[in-house]
């Protein structure tokens, strides 16, 4: 029988703790890729420099992401994960694209756009960064790049630049394909904008149990009497109870929103207890792993010997084939 694993290759960055839209956006998926694909994931904390993180904060957020990545479920025995800045090949290859790569392909990318118009300011790094993000990929040969449809533009320009090298010097890059994420749904914040950090309303993953019951208790819902029947298809709550209910318990919650009687506080406490139920054993895990620094660190310098090996047989490809060897 033919083998139908595929190299995966997916990264994250240590931009703070990591919430809700995190782990059902990007790190529950890569955990269930684990078992069909040969993965390789990485904290990419070279991104997070393009924002100019306080040093101390940048090494916690680093350290908290691998404990955090790892007490979801991550198995260090089956998948590489590694640190973005301990693969020194990655700027290398970094540098040879960018002088392959059109300014206006870079012009044209939409992330840099919207992110100078949050106020963000303007540098190379932040522009040139899907170079960064292509040699990422490019680099361990990966076959497939997880990502959303709001995230397809940047895996395009990987492909482009790969094409464009292949082109120019032979057949040496592996062109990746996008692993579309259709079933993954958009996490709703606590105002019902996607989750994330840049709008302040993430429900945290971890974190003192008091301290995230008072997050859900914030989320914003309309002002239906609780006597009246409910939309739960338009409720905040009902989206992300979904994300961690079975069939049966989103059927019976979905129930008691079309009956009436039930006020949007009970609804938030079932999604609270499902959240509990759903990420308590984590919760132990990661206790665990905090009480053991030094294994975390094995895990992540292990990943990256076993991803500078992949980066260097590459890179010993396009060094030779652009003239450098």
């Amino acid at each position: 029988m033919a083998d139908t694993r595929k190299r995966v290759l997916s990264g994250i960055q240590p931009s703070g703790t990591l919430h809700l839209g995190n782990y059902f956006g990007m790190m529950a998926p890569s955990v269930a890729l684990q078992e069909q694909h040969e993965c390789f994931y990485f904290i990419a904390d070279y991104h997070a420099l393009t924002t100019h993180p306080e040093p101390g904060d940048l090494r916690d957020r680093i350290r908290g992401v691998a404990v955090d990545f790892l007490a979801c479920g991550l198995d260090p025995r089956r998948t590489t994960f590694f640190r973005q800045s301990d693969i020194p090949q990655v700027p290398e290859l970094t540098w040879i694209l960018s002088c392959m790569t059109p300014v206006g392909l870079l012009e044209r990318c939409h992330s840099y756009k919207d992110k100078v118009a949050r106020g963000i300011a303007p540098n190379h790094g932040l522009f040139s960064y899907p170079v960064l993000m292509a040699a990422d990929i490019l680099v361990y040969g990966s076959h497939l790049v997880p990502v959303g449809k709001d995230q397809k533009q940047h895996l395009e320009v990987t492909r482009d630049l790969a094409m464009r090298f292949n082109n120019e010097y032979g057949d040496v890059l592996t062109v990746p394909e996008p692993m579309i994420q259709d079933e993954v749904a958009v996490v709703p914040g606590l105002d019902g904008q996607k989750m994330s950090k840049s709008y302040g309303n993430t429900i945290e993953i971890f974190g003192p149990e008091k301290a995230i019951r008072k997050k859900f208790m914030k989320i914003v819902t309309d002002s239906t009497p609780m006597e009246d029947p409910k939309d739960p298809d338009a409720c905040n709550v009902f989206a992300l109870f979904k994300l961690m209910a079975t069939k049966e318990e989103q059927d019976a919650l979905r129930k008691r929103y079309l009956e009436g009687g039930m006020g949007y506080g009970h609804a938030k406490q079932a999604l609270f207890e499902k959240y509990r139920e759903t990420f308590s054993g984590m919760q132990e895990r990661r206790r665990e792993l905090l009480e053991k620094p030094d294994w975390v660190e094995d895990v992540l310098q292990t990943g990256a010997a076993n991803a500078r090996a992949e980066a260097q047989a590459l890179l010993d490809r396009v060094r030779t084939a652009v003239g450098l060897a």
